[in-house]
Order: structure tokens, then sequence, then C-alpha cells
């Protein structure tokens, strides 16, 4: 087949909305450069738990499907992360294979999925390839969460589900506790709390999960040091987790990861002195960076800031002055309106910060 036909066949075979769709971009590794794009750990686990993990990788077989029951696993989440012993656990490859199972459970084409907005990308991203219709409810100017906004759109849409990250990303907002329970309550459908961020907020809903019947807790293991992997939860009512289970993949999880991460939850201490850690330097740089010139940074409750540039040089330029020194950060300046010139900065090593403003510094002071 010639690639004209190979394109012709393609076109009145797939989907106008998704022939339309960009893929969700994931650059390419920078060699030899600084990594802050991506909401990393920057840290590795200690040689002591990498070692366990090579035992434990070691000694599973993988001549076998995972096995069904993940009672095991479920435990160890449990107790390493509180989750109360009144809600069901459902597990995923990341948390995007469960935002997709969500929708993909709860919308009928032409439901409404509802968010603030600018949020989590693949919130929308999900909803479409689910045929659900998405309802970005705009931030205010400082970007807050709008709540006589939100309120107006769930009485005129009527959302099947409703996605919260607290912390916002990219902005890094915490929507207010007032807030979200008084979303919770005007909610038609389901809400979701997505705390993908939660371990650098120091604040979470898990605890009040119980008596919220009409929401579920979404979280990820990938911003505390194991992006790699790619392992999320979903925490909620058993009602909820067992309609999610019926369109979750057989052996979604496969058994290197369950091994992986068992093998590090009984380490568990590591990863929350590196979060820890990751806060102390998230104030330190959010502090120098809004003491550079024309610079905003927004206060952020993730591993990561956002800062807005203005004057000489826009969002745009910084980017790639950074870009050319080896310096990778995300580019927001175009991806919505209220994101006009700005870089989400994701928290690095000391070392790495300190090499981040000096850049900046040079960047923004030769101009």
């Amino acid at each position: 087949m010639t690639r004209l036909a190979a394109a012709d066949r393609v076109a009145a075979t797939v989907r106008a909305d998704i022939r339309a769709l960009n893929a969700y971009p994931v650059p390419p590794a920078l060699a030899g450069g600084i990594k802050l794009d991506a909401m990393e750990c920057p840290y590795e686990l200690p040689e002591s738990v990498r070692d366990e993990i090579a035992r434990a990788v070691r000694d599973t077989a993988l001549n076998r499907y995972p096995a069904g029951d993940t009672q095991a696993l479920a435990h160890d989440v449990r107790h390493a992360f509180d989750i109360p012993a009144e809600s069901s656990l459902l597990f995923g490859n990341g948390s995007d294979e469960l935002i997709h199972l969500i929708v993909q459970a709860c919308c009928e084409p032409g439901d409404i999925v509802l968010s603030p907005w600018p949020s989590f990308v693949y919130f929308d991203m999900a909803a479409r390839f689910d045929h659900a219709r998405f309802v970005g409810v705009p931030l205010t100017a400082d970007l807050q969460c709008d709540l006589p906004a939100m309120l107006q759109a769930i009485d005129q849409h009527r959302p099947k589900v409703i996605f919260l990250a607290l912390p916002n990303n990219p902005t890094g907002g915490l929507w207010p506790d007032e807030a979200v329970r008084a979303i919770i309550d005007a909610a038609p459908g389901l809400v979701v709390l997505d705390e993908a961020y939660q371990p650098f907020a120091d604040h979470t809903w898990m605890s009040r999960l119980p008596a919220l019947p009409q929401a579920v807790i979404l979280r990820t293991v990938s911003k505390i040091g194991l992006a790699g992997l790619r392992f999320g939860y979903l925490a909620g009512h058993a009602d909820w987790i067992a309609q999610f289970d019926k369109v979750r993949p057989p052996y979604n999880l496969n058994v290197l990861t369950q091994a992986a991460l068992r093998a590090v939850l009984r380490h568990k201490a590591v990863l929350d002195g590196q979060a820890a850690q990751l806060c102390v330097d998230r104030a330190l740089l959010a502090a120098a960076l809004a003491d550079l010139p024309g610079v905003t940074v927004y206060p952020s409750a993730g591993n990561f800031v956002l800062a807005r540039f203005s004057g000489e040089l826009d969002g745009n330029a910084v980017h790639l002055a950074l870009k050319t020194r080896k310096i990778l950060v995300k580019n927001f300046s175009s991806a919505h309106p209220l994101l006009a010139n700005c870089l989400r900065i994701s928290i690095g090593t000391p070392a790495e910060n300190t090499a981040l403003l000096s850049t900046l510094q040079d960047i923004l002071c030769s101009y």
C-alpha cells in the first residue's frame, strides 16, 4: 500500500476528532543537561534500597501473568499511604490510566467532564478519547479556582465527572477546603480529587474520604521518586471501585512494577525524606526566582513552581535560552491565555537549582 493510499485509509477510518488531536508530548531526553520539566524527583534511591529491589525483581517469575489477587500489594499501599480501611482500592498503570477508566465507565457520548482550567491536560484528553465533552472553567486572573464560576458551570452542564487537582498542575495552587466542599456538595455525579502532588502539600482529603460517598481520591507514586514504575491508585467507596474495575484491562499492572513497589514501600521513610527536602528547596527557589527582574512566582504546593516572565524577554525566549544552555523546563506560554509567558520549573537538587538561577540571572541581565 502506498503512503498516499494509507493516508486515505486512515482518514476514512480513524475518528476525525482523534486525527485532530496531538499525542501527549514526551520530549526526548537531554544528555548531560539539567532536567526540570517533568516534576520528577531528582534523587535516586539509596543503593541499599536498589539492591532490595534487584532481589525482588530477580525472584519474580516472568513466564506467568500477574496474579489477579492484589491483596498483598493493597495491604502495603494502604499502610504506606494511610488509606482508610473503609475505602476500596484500584490500581493502574499510572494515574493516567485510572483517569481514562473513570471517564470510560461514567460517560456516554456527549456527557460532560468538568474541571477548573488550566489543569492537568489528560482530564481533557481522556474525555475526548471516550466521546465525552470536556468543559474547562477558567481560573481567576491570579490563577485561583473561581468558585462562583465552577458552581454556575456545574448547574448549567450537570457533569458526570468533575476533576479537581489538589494541588493544581501546572499552576501549583491548592484550592481552599471550603471551595472543594462546595463543589463536592453541588456535583450531580462523581468528583475525583487528584492528589498527585499531595506529598508536597501537607494536606489531604484521604482521612475524610469515607464521609464523601460522591468522591474518590486519585494518586500516583511518580512524583515521589518512582516515576519509572508507572503506578497509580484510586481510593473510594467500594461501589465506585467495583464499577471502574469492570473496564480495567486484565493484567494492567505488571509483575515487575508490583515487586519493585512492594520493596520500596518498606522504605517509605526514604521517600518522605526526599519529599520534605524538595519542600524546603521549593521555598528557597521560589524566593530566589521572585528576586529576579521581571519574574512573578505563583504560590505552589507541588514539587514545582510556576513563573511568569515579562520585560525584554518573554517566556518563549527564556525557555529557548535555557534549552540552549541544556536546562529543560516546561513552557506553557502558548498553552492557555492565563499562562502567557509562564514556565513551570520542577524542583531539582540544590546544585541544579543553583545552576538554574545562575543561568537565568545571566539570561535576564544580558538584555
